[in-house]
């Protein structure tokens, strides 16, 4: 789970004028839009667990699809590069949980 922010140009309602915004999202989901000038916050409510049990279930159930089309686009790469990712994984796992523990914590607050 990533926490991602951009900036754009919008129409701002407070200040009557296009302005820079900050956007929050959440994976694909949109969680705030604020003024850079006036400071005028529109948050969404999103339901932080849902998107994160929806990612792990998108990861779980896509996994041997994925691996399927890695090895039968190059089976020798894919055998080679095997024994890393078994050994990285673990380390990999850990970093993505504590990467949605962090988003997860924060919206909470």
């Amino acid at each position: 789970m990533k926490q991602t922010e951009m900036e754009a140009n919008l129409h701002c309602t407070r200040c009557q004028e296009e302005t820079l915004h900050s956007i929050v999202y959440v994976n694909d989901q949109m969680k705030s839009v604020e003024c850079t000038e006036c400071h005028q916050k529109i948050s969404v409510q999103v339901d932080i667990m849902k998107e994160f049990y929806k990612e792990v279930y998108e990861k779980i159930a896509t996994k041997p699809k994925r691996m399927t089309q890695e090895y039968k686009a190059n089976l020798n790469g894919f055998i080679s590069r095997l024994p890393i990712r078994v050994l990285s994984k673990p380390y990999r796992l850990m970093r993505y949980l504590n990467e949605s523990y962090k988003v997860i914590k924060q919206y909470k607050k």
